[in-house]
C-alpha cells in the first residue's frame, strides 16, 4: 500500500480516539475536533493516488482512435487543464450543450478517443479494490489543476441561464417518500446528521465551502468520490428516483451549486470523513 495511505489510515485511528475520548467528557466541541482531524490528514490525502492515475489516464492513447485525451477542450483550449475545472459547467459550442466535467470528460472519450458513448458511461463510481473508476481519476487530475483558483462560472450563455434555473429548481423541490429536498438538509445554518454538519447551501459561504472541497477521498468507503456522485449519494438518502449519470438534472443541479460558489478559490480533492 502507498506510504501515504497507510499515514493516513494511521491518523484515522489516532484521531478517533482524540475526538471520542474529550466529547465522552465533555472536555470540548466534537465538531471542532473533527475540524481538526480532517485539517490533519490533509498531509496524507490518499486522492494524489487519484490524481496521478488520472494524469497517466490523460496523456495516455487510449481507445479506438489511440489517442490521449490531451486533445480535449474543457474549454480553455485543447489539452488545457490548468484552472479549467474553475469555470465548469460551461456551455460547449461543440456539443451544443450545458456539461460538467464528467459530462465533457465523456464526450471527449468518444469524439477524441473513438469510444462507444455506452463504453466511456460505464463504471462512473468506483467500488473499492473490486472496481476501479476511470472517470473518477480523471476527475481527480483535473480538478487537482484549479487548486488555488478562483471560482469563475458564468450564466451569461442563455443555455447557463436556463441549467441554473433549473438547478434552483431541483434544490428546492419536494418529493419521494419523506417529502424531501435538497434544501430540506442545506438550506438552515446548524444542522447536522450524527457527527457530520451540513453547510448552508443557500449562503455565499456555505455554498463556497461546500462545493469547493468536492472531488473528496472518502475515509469511510475508501474511494475518490466525483461530485456526480456527491449528488448521486443525495438522491439515494432522500430516497429519489435514481440520479442518471451525466443527466441534465445532475448538470443543472451542479451548475446552481458551481455558480453560487463564484469567488471562493478551489480547494480539491479534499479528505471527508
Amino acid at each position: 500500500m502507498n506510504a501515504n495511505r497507510w499515514r493516513a489510515f494511521a491518523r484515522i485511528g489516532a484521531y478517533a480516539l482524540s475526538i471520542a475520548i474529550p466529547a465522552a467528557f465533555g472536555q470540548t466541541s466534537t465538531v471542532d475536533e473533527i475540524a481538526k482531524y480532517r485539517q490533519a490528514l490533509q498531509d496524507g490525502n490518499p486522492s494524489e493516488l487519484w490524481e496521478a492515475r488520472g494524469e497517466a489516464l490523460w496523456t495516455e492513447p487510449r481507445g479506438p482512435n489511440k489517442m490521449p485525451l490531451e486533445k480535449c477542450d474543457l474549454g480553455l483550449g485543447p489539452g488545457v487543464v490548468k484552472g479549467a475545472y474553475a469555470a465548469l459547467p460551461r456551455y460547449f459550442a461543440d456539443a451544443d450543450r450545458v456539461m460538467d466535467l464528467e459530462t465533457r470528460l465523456v464526450y471527449c472519450m468518444v469524439k477524441v478517443q473513438g469510444y462507444a458513448e455506452a463504453d466511456a458511461r460505464k463504471n462512473p463510481f468506483g467500488n473499492g479494490n473490486e472496481r476501479k473508476s476511470d472517470i473518477e481519476a480523471l476527475v481527480a487530475y483535473v480538478t487537482s489543476q484549479s487548486r488555488g483558483v478562483a471560482m469563475n462560472v458564468s450564466v451569461q450563455h442563455p443555455r447557463m441561464k436556463e441549467m441554473y434555473a433549473l438547478g434552483e429548481k431541483i434544490f428546492y423541490f419536494r418529493g419521494g417518500p419523506h417529502d424531501f429536498a435538497c434544501a430540506t438538509c442545506h438550506a438552515e445554518d446548524n444542522k447536522r446528521i450524527r457527527l457530520q454538519d451540513l453547510p448552508n447551501l443557500t449562503t455565499l459561504e456555505g455554498a463556497q465551502k461546500a462545493y469547493t472541497t468536492w472531488p473528496a477521498y472518502r475515509v469511510s468507503q475508501g474511494e475518490l468520490r466525483s461530485f456526480e456522485w456527491r449528488l448521486y449519494d443525495c438522491f439515494r438518502q432522500q430516497r429519489f428516483p435514481e440520479l442518471v449519470f451525466n443527466s441534465d438534472a445532475a448538470i443543472a443541479l451542479t451548475t446552481f451549486l458551481a455558480r453560487n460558489a463564484n469567488g471562493a478559490p478551489f480547494d480539491a480533492p479534499a479528505i471527508k470523513r
